[in-house]
């Protein structure tokens, strides 16, 4: 089945490092829909736009890559039939209804990366 990542644009994240479980319900529940449906694959909430740090050549700064109106919150990635399934999955998302975006497109490939314990890492 075809993977789409979904992205997800609003004014900012509600997931701050002291967020309570109530500024974070809408998004659980949803979470909880799509992982209940069997569509979710992976998801991942981002941080709140004034922890960002962006590179451009030379700089570094503070702050998101572009200083628009909305950032990017977050991303999942859904297993759907087709395009249409995948438009029908995202548009559920609750950011739609609250004046935000998401962006969806077609995953071409990738996955988590198999790392190997050992001296010198953290891990081993």
């Amino acid at each position: 089945m075809a993977q789409y990542a979904i992205l997800i644009y609003a004014h900012d994240s509600a997931h701050r490092p002291d967020a309570t479980p109530e500024d974070t319900a809408t998004s659980d529940a949803h979470a909880e829909e799509l992982t209940s449906s069997g569509a979710l694959v992976m998801a991942y909430a981002l941080t709140p736009r004034d922890m960002a740090t962006s590179i451009r050549a030379d700089a570094i700064t503070d702050g998101p890559f572009i200083d628009s109106k909305e950032v990017i919150a977050g991303f999942y990635v859904i297993e759907a039939p087709d395009l249409d399934a995948a438009i029908a999955i995202a548009r559920t998302n609750p950011v739609v209804r609250d004046g935000g975006g998401v962006e969806i497109r077609p995953v071409h490939g990738g996955g988590f990366v198999q790392r190997d314990s050992g001296p010198g890492r953290a891990d081993g």
